[in-house]
């Protein structure tokens, strides 16, 4: 069995006659999908012991809480400390995947693929920014928060509106000229809130890392999902314990270390180490041409949108409509 995908002109294949995993980025993917074209990329996941005595003698190369890379010539090896090994061919860029857990073989293969993605988007001019993105009449709403700061709550009660539309609950690509683009995965959503959407909409992940996570699967909000918007309005989000939401205009200044942080250096967003360092840490000091293509991006962004901070309550509908009323205010 297999599926293809088009991720804004990255096309790649998932093989496996595993049927849970498979399924799951057929899931989280399903925006993407596309027969057409060959892929650059395929993973195959294989439901087996990993052949660890294929792996050649050397010293480990790269160590992450996930795993621990090896390398020899075109090969990388990738240990799941026991649990797995993924043989990454990077001459052919196929990636294969040997796990009896398929949880494992799942959330492998899905950061394998935001990384070889986020990638060959940057190569592209495409960049990403950690935040909720909807975009409403025709212009794009951004909310910048920290991990596990509500971007998908506040997304998932902002499209009870039929006036709002997903771009990405987490991480939409920005152009050259500061569009946004969608990027409409997987929906996380926090600890208490997974009996808000249909148990046959949602599933739930083991992390590697970070223990258990419910997920809203793609086909309840596809439906909602718009390709991109125009720049419109970027909101500086803080969490607060008061009961209301409050929303004031700042300046570009007030910008430029948050869209720093979560666009230019991507905190938040899954970089992939195991899979983007070709030999060492010190490579990263290397794409200082990224670093500027990010920034340029992200400033003509900025330069086309109204930026204002918004202090999120403990009420989350009123949290979302107060923004939604701001956001037709201001024509976004």
């Amino acid at each position: 069995m297999g599926c293809q995908f088009d991720v804004h002109g990255y096309r790649f294949s998932i093989e496996s006659s595993v049927p849970g995993p498979l399924e799951g980025l057929r899931q989280d993917f399903a925006f993407f999908a596309s027969a057409a074209g060959a892929p650059r990329t395929t993973i195959e996941l294989i439901d087996g012991k990993a052949p660890m005595d294929d792996v050649p003698v050397a010293d480990a190369s790269l160590y992450t809480p996930r795993n621990v890379v090896y390398r020899n010539g075109r090969f990388r090896y990738i240990d799941y400390h026991g649990r797995g090994l993924g043989i990454l061919d990077e001459q052919q860029d196929n990636l294969k995947l040997y796990s009896r857990d398929h949880g494992l073989l799942y959330e492998a293969a899905y950061l394998f693929l935001l990384s070889r993605i986020g990638q060959a988007l940057d190569a592209r001019g495409l960049h990403r920014i950690h935040a909720l993105g909807v975009e409403v009449k025709g212009r794009a709403l951004l909310v910048l928060l920290p991990m596990s700061g509500g971007k998908s709550t506040l997304g998932l009660h902002l499209l009870k509106s039929p006036e709002v539309r997903l771009l990405s609950d987490d991480a939409p690509w920005v152009g050259r000229d500061g569009r946004v683009l969608a990027c409409p995965l997987r929906i996380g959503l926090l600890p208490g809130s997974e009996e808000s959407i249909p148990a046959e909409h949602r599933r739930v992940i083991q992390r590697m890392e970070f223990g258990p996570k419910h997920l809203v699967n793609f086909e309840y909000f596809q439906d909602r999902v718009s390709a991109s918007a125009e720049p419109g309005l970027v909101l500086l989000g803080a969490r607060t314990l008061l009961p209301d939401c409050r929303i004031e205009e700042v300046g570009m200044a007030a910008a430029l270390r948050p869209v720093l942080a979560n666009g230019v250096i991507g905190m938040g967003l899954f970089q992939g180490l195991e899979f983007v360092l070709q030999s060492s840490a010190m490579e990263l000091t290397k794409k200082a041409g990224l670093g500027i293509s990010r920034t340029r991006n992200f400033w003509r962004l900025l330069r086309r949108s109204r930026i204002c901070r918004v202090h999120l309550g403990r009420d989350n509908e009123r949290n979302a409509s107060t923004v939604l009323e701001y956001a037709l205010r201001m024509g976004s």
